[in-house]
């Protein structure tokens, strides 16, 4: 604990030395800069995405080797568009929210995302399909991200999610919090929303600096410095000071610090699989740092860091195609992009052209609500100090016991586990067999002989329950398990992969 924290507060020191010696004129932004940048940003995300998509959670906790080759090609955008576009839901779930700004105002309520959100065509995973579960059942943001009723909440979701918010609030790090807090708790909370604002801050900052090192650092200053987050990328930075020519020791000791936090998603805890926000985002901080604005080294690295490996490096080469600029980027990437300029995104009515312009036109909405002015040639943007969000933490003194595995399928109507301690996660899904797709299995859950919850699991994908159940914060003691299938129907099974206990103390 000593050595964690003597590298966040080293990094503390830093940021405020930064933030100390920053003059106090506005930033000025010619709209064509503007205009080029915001290309970039987006250019950037779908670029990196692409490049790291075929390694996508195949290294767990262990990097990439360099022998492993990462293809590159002119066509490959353009041919992942026409086989594998369900890649690109970094990109357009943040394409939808940005329709519903342009249908319904930038001041639309939070409901009208959420339901936008989960009434959507596009398949969800972890965070987001427990939060569509959830809206579907008129359980609404900010309940619908929590961590009671979100076993995901510390999830990357939004983070991936958030670049859109960003990419509208050129310099202005507070403006991009405001709307954060407003759509980053329809699926997420604590450091998985915190996932999200540290990214948009990034977007926000990469506009108006060209130090990527002033980015991270600055962008920083938006999360409660008391937050696991704020430490974890405190020390990612800290790290890469001790390393300053060598990321995979950098990878490595920030892997002994953080990487077995994950304490709640059924797939990561007490798993190498790691999809938690902080460690995530820890990697696109490595590639920004160590790529030295160098377009292919950042998304190489961050892809290589491993895990979420598609989503991290389309968050860093987004961000640093901001700070370049479309034009910066470098035509050996971006005539891959110009081959699907217009193509529209799958679940959108938008190509990469219409997002072009719609960005440049929220951001312009967005700099004159917040009191910047806009001339005939400029932005001109007040340098403001950032203020860091609210303090939220998810799974306070929930410590994992032990994860059985079990991957065996229920096909009667009963299941029953014993454990000792103050919670559980029931991680598994609904199988269909040769059955219909509109079969909606219930269930009565049972602890000690009485019963506690009565639930439904669909067998249609989209509005699947992603986990089977949760409980925490029970008292301390023996429990007995029993789910009971209430309407048991062949040829369905429930299938049970893995059960996580917890208990009140750290083991």
């Amino acid at each position: 604990m000593k050595h964690t924290f003597s590298l966040w507060a080293a990094v503390g020191v830093v940021a405020l030395l930064l933030g100390g010696c920053r003059s106090n004129e506005p930033y000025v932004i010619s709209k064509a800069t503007m205009q080029d940048k915001i290309k970039g940003g987006w250019a950037g995300q779908v670029i990196g995405c692409t490049y790291g998509g075929l390694t996508e959670f195949k290294f767990k906790g262990v990097p990439i080797p360099e022998e492993y080759e990462i293809p590159w090609y002119d066509d490959y955008v353009k041919t992942t568009f026409e086989k594998r576009a369900g890649l690109y839901d970094d990109i357009y779930m943040d394409i939808c929210f940005m329709e519903v700004i342009e249908k319904h105002g930038m001041d639309a309520p939070v409901d009208v995302f959420a339901t936008t959100f989960a009434g959507a065509d596009y398949k969800l995973w972890h965070a987001n399909q427990i939060a569509r579960y959830n809206i579907l059942r008129g359980i609404m943001p900010p309940q619908s991200g929590h961590w009671l009723n979100n076993p995901h909440a510390d999830d990357i979701d939004f983070q991936i999610e958030a670049d859109f918010i960003g990419l509208m609030s050129p310099g202005l790090v507070n403006e991009s919090s405001r709307f954060c807090d407003k759509v980053g708790h329809i699926m997420n909370y604590g450091d998985g929303y915190y996932g999200g604002v540290y990214v948009a801050a990034m977007y926000a900052m990469a506009f108006v600096s060209d130090s990527v090192e002033e980015v991270v650092t600055e962008a920083l200053k938006a999360i409660p410095a008391e937050s696991r987050y704020h430490k974890c990328i405190a020390n990612t930075i800290a790290l890469w000071r001790k390393y300053p020519t060598d990321w995979r020791a950098a990878w490595e000791e920030l892997q002994q610090l953080h990487g077995e936090e994950d304490i709640a998603c059924g797939y990561g805890v007490l798993h190498e699989y790691n999809i938690d926000a902080a460690l995530n985002s820890a990697y696109v901080v490595i590639g920004l740092l160590y790529g030295e604005k160098d377009f292919y080294k950042t998304l190489d690295i961050s892809t290589r860091c491993g895990q979420d490996s598609d989503c991290n490096p389309a968050t860093a080469g987004g961000i640093l195609g901001v700070m370049l600029g479309y034009e910066g980027i470098g035509e050996e990437w971006t005539r891959s992009i110009e081959l699907v300029d217009e193509v529209k995104f799958p679940y959108t009515d938008s190509s990469m052209k219409d997002v072009y312009a719609l960005g440049m036109k929220h951001a312009t909405e967005v700099v004159r609500r917040a009191g910047s002015e806009v001339t005939e040639q400029n932005f001109v943007i007040p340098r403001t100090k950032i203020e860091p969000v609210a303090l939220e933490q998810c799974f306070e003194g929930l410590y994992p016991v032990e994860r059985i595995h079990l991957d065996e399928n229920v096909t009667d109507n009963v299941f029953r586990a014993k454990f000792h301690g103050t919670g559980f996660i029931l991680h598994g899904t609904m199988r269909q067999g040769n059955g219909s797709e509109d079969y909606v299995a219930w269930f009565d859950l049972y602890l000690n002989g009485e019963k506690v919850a009565t639930f439904d699991m669909p067998i249609n994908f989209l509005h699947r329950r992603y986990d089977i159940y949760h409980i925490y914060g029970l008292p301390k003691g023996d429990y007995e398990l029993e789910l009971r299938w209430t309407n048991y129907q062949k040829p369905y099974k429930l299938f049970v992969r893995d059960f996580v206990y917890y208990t009140d103390q750290p083991l």
